[in-house]
């Protein structure tokens, strides 16, 4: 180390509002003597999904495997069709979808009933993409990730186009995406489908690798969170030392041994409990005499 250790947290991290009601939804039907399934990851965090788990909430992966009981259609929503087939077997739905997902929902609907073809710019993988597009005629919309994939929608036949964020991106990575569509299409417009919190995260996040006075960043969350892995992409490309971590035992000494500040923020998924434990575990291992040897590890070192 270079003098004492200074911790500095972005102005914007952890959770936000949609995954923190989500969780406190959960938890309170626990403590009320309820018990159920989720379908899916309530939130894309190893942790979270653990103690839900010995609370009576395990994951279902499809919905056919919840027979009886409650449901819990989680933060990134569903496609709207699961809300009746989960009534017609009988399940009570517990409904915990951020509501700038279903801003979404309701956009693309609006933008296909007045004729606009629809751009989804996500993973087609993941559950919010799902969730958007798996009720809708195929000849609808597109799924794209890459200027690539743009190149082989025939938008000719599509007069109109209306461009659709997956809500956990970082637009400005996908902007070359984005004008392809723009080029491509004879008239296109974009939604505003990044959600607030997302963007601040991300803009907090780039503050934080843009001060001079922090050495290294640690960003904490999930391993399958794709909010939290933006986040750490975005302090990378201004900080080289960042490093992307689930917990406490994925961190290293020699990361913090000539660190005069570190840097520390959290994906949406993150709950405020990791990141206590996280930023104490960095003022004890800082304060540990550094390792004899041995090179210091790469940013993908934690993943």
């Amino acid at each position: 180390m270079v003098g004492p250790l200074a911790l500095r947290r972005a102005e914007k991290y952890g959770f936000c509002a949609g995954v923190r009601i989500a969780d406190r939804t959960v938890r309170k039907l626990a403590s009320e003597g309820r018990r159920g399934k989720i379908l899916g990851q309530l939130v894309h965090n190893e942790r979270v999904v653990s103690d839900l788990v010995q609370l009576g909430f395990a994951t279902a992966a499809s919905l056919e495997e919840v027979r009886a009981g409650t449901i819990v259609f989680s933060a990134h929503g569903v496609p709207p069709s699961f809300h009746r087939r989960a009534l017609e077997r009988g399940l009570l739905v517990v409904d915990t979808t951020c509501p700038f997902v279903y801003d979404v929902h309701e956009e693309a609907r609006q933008a296909l009933e007045a004729g606009f073809h629809a751009v989804f710019i996500g993973d087609s993988a993941h559950r919010e993409v799902i969730g958007y597009t798996r009720d809708l005629d195929p000849g609808d919309y597109d799924i794209v990730q890459t200027t690539a994939d743009v190149d082989r929608i025939d938008f000719g036949r599509h007069p109109k186009v209306k461009i659709f964020y997956q809500t956990t991106l970082n637009s400005e990575e996908y902007e070359d995406v984005a004008l392809a569509v723009e080029g491509a299409a004879a008239h296109a417009e974009r939604a505003d489908t990044i959600c607030y919190a997302t963007k601040e995260n991300q803009d907090a996040a780039r503050d934080l690798a843009a001060d001079p006075e922090v050495d290294c960043i640690v960003v904490v969350g999930g391993r399958h969170s794709a909010n939290t892995r933006h986040l750490w992409e975005i302090c990378r490309a201004a900080q080289p030392r960042s490093y992307l971590v689930h917990g406490t035992d994925d961190l290293r000494a020699d990361w913090f041994a000539d660190c005069g500040g570190v840097g520390i923020t959290a994906g949406a998924s993150t709950p405020d409990s990791m990141i206590e434990e996280v930023e104490g575990a960095i003022r004890s291992l800082a304060a540990s005499p550094a390792p004899a040897s041995g090179p210091l590890a790469a940013p993908e070192a934690a993943l």
